[in-house]
């Protein structure tokens, strides 16, 4: 997750990555001394949010339904789900998924991004889950 999420926040289309292994993580010292694992190691853990980057509030939107679309029909590590547990590696986009009848405008005022998007990284080799996302970023 920590390689997908380096990834994701140095990509010129994406405007944040909120995770909790990043260093630039608001909550990124809390993190450090809260996730632990078994052994005392630092583990962020596997699910991340990031907030693809757009003109207006519908042009964000409108990119996370393409990022999500070509996802659909071409990723070879994700499948598109609003669940987050699982062994493979589930994507969402809720602006496009199950809040999608709600304008871009008005997700805004609830506190979700149009641009955002929810991972869950499975158990895949990441260099085909960054290859999916690179090429998925590719269509917006």
């Amino acid at each position: 997750a920590i390689k997908i999420a380096e990834y994701l926040n140095q990509h010129p289309k994406v405007e944040v990555v909120n995770y909790p292994g990043l260093p630039n993580f608001k909550f990124y010292e809390v993190a450090k001394k809260q996730m632990k694992d078994f052994n005392g190691n630092f583990a962020p853990g596997s699910l991340l949010f990031f907030v693809l980057k757009g003109k207006s509030a519908e042009d964000s939107k409108e990119n996370g339904r393409k990022f999500m679309n070509y996802i659909a029909d071409y990723a070879y590590t994700m499948t598109l789900a609003v669940s987050l547990g699982h062994t493979r590696t589930l994507i969402e986009h809720p602006a496009s998924m199950t809040h999608s009848a709600i304008p871009a405008d008005k997700l805004i005022e609830h506190g979700i991004d149009p641009g955002g998007v929810r991972l869950a990284i499975g158990l895949e080799n990441t260099d085909d889950i960054l290859m999916d996302l690179e090429n998925a970023l590719k269509q917006i």
